[in-house]
């Protein structure tokens, strides 16, 4: 349960994706989450999730990040931005502690979860996140939060989440170097599932494919908690790429072909339709089949939607997986795209849009923006424990200073010779 803010904040979540840039903009208020503004911009500086080009990408989260301040009219100092790409890896690891005082406190569950951290890694790769999947307090398992709790051992069972270091401080790099301050860097998969998700699904168990322009983002979630991530090469692009090579036009013509007459399932569409494909170097644009378009993107859906359904099944989670799966990402709004995942998953599939936000939301009501909301998200989250646990310091301290001890106050009152006055009568 998130634990509202006392003021209000505002929070940029920054998504630097393959094919674009997007900044959201939110105020954070004991009342929720309120979009104020949204810029989004093409992206050529960044290759399955990896920047490839510093220039390219500087000038893309410059012009996203001008674009969002003027919307929201508010001037933007701090962001969160999102990672992804096939450097991520997943891996599983435990964390034991003595619990303090006899009862489970906070400072209990950042020692554990600091143990669970402890662990070998490679010198190349550092830890984004460690995602408690459950607790164990003495000899009681299935745990989701533990504080206030007896015991006197503390177990964390963790899904510990590492990046590539490099890959990790050049995305720091060019949002610094446009004059901005990088508060924590997220997972992307992390933080869009965090945005289309619900409570229930969460508990029951539910898989969440991001299909990006480079990559795929595996995520699922087991018994209330984050079971496995892991991200699959491949994406939009790589649809993009096949249309431009089986019909033999450009690629931002691909591109466009793929978004207005692209189609996941070849069934859904009739043999009468027609489609103009732009020619190459010159050459007059041509009428084809828009059926021959479907049969060039077709192999590819299926081939993302196979890798996907084979890492579930390699977790052992598919079983609990019940309540099925959702898409998001820009190429989940492709025709077909629900129909053929279904097939292929054998679950029910469903597309995710963001939620629980106000304000203009209709300019982030698609799957494409459920990132960026989802960093909103977790900015919102890092702003209620910071402020949680201001309120949790704040009665100690006003404790201390209004029960002073007897000997301070019978040496205001009379001076030394009151201190030994109180020194004969207490001994």
């Amino acid at each position: 349960m998130r634990t509202p803010v006392t003021q209000s904040e505002i929070v940029v979540g920054l998504d630097l994706g393959t094919t674009k840039v997007s900044a959201v903009v939110g105020e954070v208020d004991a009342d929720g989450i309120t979009i104020l503004g949204v810029g989004n911009v093409p992206c050529r500086g960044l290759r399955k999730g990896v920047v490839s080009n510093i220039e390219w990408t500087m000038r893309s989260v410059r012009e996203a990040i001008e674009a969002a301040q003027t919307m929201a009219g508010v001037e933007i100092k701090t962001v969160y931005a999102g990672i992804a790409g096939s450097h991520i890896r997943s891996q599983s690891s435990d964390g034991v502690c003595a619990i303090a005082g006899r009862e489970v406190t906070r400072t209990d569950l950042d020692r554990v979860l600091e143990g669970a951290r402890a662990i070998p890694v490679d010198a190349d790769r550092m830890i984004l996140h460690a995602l408690p999947r459950e607790y164990v307090v003495d000899a009681q398992d299935g745990i989701r939060d533990p504080v206030g709790m007896s015991g006197v051992r503390l177990q964390a069972r963790v899904n510990l989440v590492t990046a590539a270091t490099s890959c990790v401080q050049n995305v720091i790099r060019c949002v610094e170097r446009c004059g901005l301050t990088v508060a924590d860097v997220v997972l992307e998969p992390l933080a869009s599932a965090d945005a289309v998700l619900s409570e229930d699904e969460k508990e029951i168990g539910v898989a969440v494919i991001d299909i990006g322009g480079g990559t795929t983002d595996l995520l699922l979630y087991a018994d209330g908690g984050i079971a496995h991530t892991s991200i699959i090469p491949a994406g939009g692009n790589n649809i993009t790429s096949d249309v431009a090579a089986g019909l033999r036009t450009p690629m931002a013509e691909a591109e466009r072909l793929k978004r207005n007459y692209g189609c996941a399932l070849g069934r859904m569409i009739s043999d009468e339709e027609e489609i103009e494909v732009p020619g190459v170097g010159g050459h007059s644009p041509r009428r084809v089949a828009r059926r021959l378009l479907s049969d060039i993107i077709e192999p590819r859906v299926e081939e993302i939607f196979s890798e996907a359904r084979r890492r579930i099944e390699e977790t052992g989670l598919l079983e609990q997986v019940s309540s099925g799966c959702v898409l998001t990402g820009g190429a989940a709004l492709m025709e077909g795209m629900v129909e053929c995942a279904e097939e292929i998953l054998g679950m029910p599939v469903r597309l995710g849009f963001p939620v629980g936000v106000k304000g203009i939301v209709q300019l982030v009501q698609g799957p494409q923006y459920a990132t960026g909301v989802g960093l909103l998200r977790y900015g919102a989250q890092q702003l209620a424990d910071r402020a949680h646990h201001q309120q949790q310091q704040a009665p100690g301290r006003g404790r201390v200073q209004s029960q002073p001890d007897e000997a301070e106050m019978a040496v205001e009152a009379g001076g030394k010779s009151g201190f030994w006055s109180w020194f004969r009568a207490a001994f």
